[in-house]
């Protein structure tokens, strides 16, 4: 099976009394080696979506099947693990620990995943090279630029060589070179055993991917996947 993430009739409503209905009954696939981009306007679920893969949040009904097994959301122990070794999250904004350096943040992530700091300063030296910051490895969030903590986030978001990751407007707050910049290190992490999804307003963006989705009325419609 090349299916890494499949999800089943996943709805998601939010509201105690008055119940809004933001995704409905969507069924997809996600293939292994794969970019994904989710298009939609404001409001139409495309956070709401990776945040339901991402196991930050749970649907009001359906399942999240990854790599053949089903998502069992009361066991949030279980889903933090899967999540910490399996999941890489970028966020449009960068959700820096401000009180840690750069070199810091990712290694951390590392941490939370349970391996030895030693392996994870190594592998955080290694990557914060890869994304070209190295010189700024002992600078706290406050003195690096918005391109500069997206490519920390990146960064941190591979530490745990995940098989999917997940980007919520990762290039939203940045001006169109930067943002390139940052597309371009993002695209470069795909190999055949790993799926990026990202969600995007840019349809310069959206058509460098492999399969355009588009979310409409709370469901799925694919462009071109």
């Amino acid at each position: 099976m090349n299916n890494l993430i499949e999800i089943l009739n996943l709805n998601k409503s939010f509201g105690n009394f008055k119940k809004v209905r933001v995704l409905k009954r969507i069924n997809y696939k996600f293939k292994k080696g794969k970019v994904y981009s989710l298009m939609g306007p404001s409001g139409s679920g495309k956070s709401t979506l990776l945040n339901l893969m991402s196991l930050i949040d749970r649907p009001s009904s359906g399942s999240i099947i990854i790599e053949n097994k089903k998502i069992n959301f009361n066991d949030s122990n279980k889903n933090d693990i899967l999540r910490a070794k399996k999941i890489g999250i970028i966020y449009q904004q960068d959700n820096l620990l401000q009180d840690f350096t750069a070199l810091e943040n990712i290694y951390l992530a590392s941490l939370a995943a349970g391996n030895q700091k030693e392996l994870s300063m190594s592998k955080a030296k290694i990557l914060i090279k890869k994304v070209g910051l190295a010189n700024r490895s002992d600078h706290y969030p406050s003195e690096l630029s918005g391109g500069e903590k997206q490519r920390i986030s990146i960064a941190r978001a591979l530490i745990n060589d995940p098989q999917i990751i997940l980007a919520d407007e990762p290039t939203g707050s940045l001006d169109l070179k930067t943002a390139k910049t940052i597309f371009d290190i993002l695209k470069k992490q795909i190999n055949s055993n790993r799926i990026i999804i990202f969600a995007t307003h840019n349809r310069f963006f959206a058509n460098k991917s492999d399969c355009i989705l588009e979310i409409v009325n709370g469901n799925i419609n694919s462009i071109n996947g």
